[in-house]
């Protein structure tokens, strides 16, 4: 039996992770783990381990604080690479599985290559506009087998010297769940959170790590923007990277609002249901670029966090600046048709385009001697 060992460290990282942990733990030949850390272990944002051990993963949960608040990525990523290190030291893994392109995910892929442990990694080959990408193509580098979401992502990886025969194009598993039967109906996502109005949009923004001089700005001139709109929103806290003490600052704004509910966190499922029936999306989280377009919902992408990202014609790309914000809500707000959905992010099958690919005993053979293929 195969022993396979996913991290997690965010909400986000871990429903896009959902179906492939619910299919690997349903087969008779795999034995599964999560190595859950970072932003789930905090209460600030909303102690996320609990939705893990909700969605019935309570027996395969392996608990490792790797943060304190306000303690630094580089920081962060040294005390994941020791928890990590000493669990591998102590446990038979097989195939370390990453995701994206957080410090947690880098310190797996670390860990594996210099232990000599298989890691695949999933949605590598992306591209945006800030940290993020050196952290994803260090993942990349660092990886042995690569689960991408797109084509264009494949080519990617082809450019940065990885070998043709370890990348899998399984499309985004979140969209499997995005287009799955199992959805709560949005009448029962309103009463669970409390939301009260018909109609609504969802704010969400993340701080810029290489913009830190003027995130205070730009988290003001966001929130301004929202209480001018006039609009209902559902906003939700920013993940845990420096400089999201300017966008929580900034949010004390909106608390007394009665057309705005704030979460530290939402469950997956439950805020896939809201941005289905939203109005529109607006912010600079990945959830405007990789799953809004899914079902045709506008997003309002501010800033440069998600530039270069996939673009579509239901993404208007603005600037911090209050005139352009309000144009596009405005815009967003008064379109009466959704744009038509995409299926650039797969088909809803990545769990099961998973599974068969590691259920291949050639899968297995894999070398963790990694070589750099040139481009012909």
């Amino acid at each position: 039996m195969k022993k396979i060992l996913f991290i997690t460290g965010t909400r986000a990282d871990f429903g896009k992770q959902k179906t492939i942990l619910k299919s690997i733990t349903e087969h008779p030949d795999f034995d599964c783990t999560i190595f859950c850390t970072g932003m789930h272990l905090m209460s600030k944002y909303g102690n996320t381990v609990v939705e893990i051990q909700k969605a019935g993963f309570k027996d395969q949960l392996f608990y490792f604080i790797n943060q304190v608040e306000g303690e630094s990525m580089e920081v962060i990523l040294s005390n994941t690479i020791s928890g990590l290190s000493k669990y591998v030291q102590e446990n038979k893994v097989d195939l370390i599985v990453i995701h994206g392109d957080r410090v947690e995910s880098l310190a797996g892929a670390i860990v594996g290559a210099l232990r000599n442990i298989l890691v695949a990694h999933i949605e590598g080959g992306e591209v945006s506009g800030t940290i993020d990408d050196l952290i994803r193509h260090a993942c990349t580098k660092m990886s042995h087998i690569h689960f991408v979401a797109s084509e264009m992502a494949k080519k990617r990886l082809l450019q940065l010297g990885e070998n043709e025969n370890s990348i899998y194009n399984i499309g985004s598993p979140d969209v499997d769940v995005m287009l799955s039967n199992d959805l709560p109906d949005i009448e029962k996502v309103k009463s669970y959170y409390e939301i009260e109005f018909d109609d609504f949009a969802i704010a969400m923004l993340h701080p810029v790590t290489s913009e830190l001089d003027v995130a205070e700005k730009h988290a003001t001139i966001f929130v301004d923007s929202l209480l001018e709109s006039n609009q209902n929103y559902v906003v939700i806290y920013p993940n845990n990277d420096l400089g999201n003490e300017h966008i929580l600052n900034a949010y004390k704004k909106l608390k007394s609002n009665p057309r705005i509910k704030i979460f530290p966190s939402l469950r997956f499922e439950y805020f896939l249901t809201l941005l289905k029936y939203s109005k529109f999306i607006i912010g600079n989280s990945s959830a405007g670029i990789h799953e809004a377009p899914v079902y045709g919902v506008p997003t309002i992408n501010v800033g440069t966090r998600q530039n270069n990202r996939f673009n579509y014609v239901s993404i208007s790309n603005v600037a911090f600046d209050s005139e352009e914000i309000l144009k596009s809500i405005r815009n967003a707000q008064t379109k009466e048709q959704r744009y038509q959905t995409t299926d650039h992010y797969g088909k809803g099958n990545s769990a099961q385009l998973f599974v068969e690919a590691i259920n291949v005993p050639s899968f297995w053979l894999n070398s963790v001697q990694k070589t750099f293929v040139d481009l012909k």
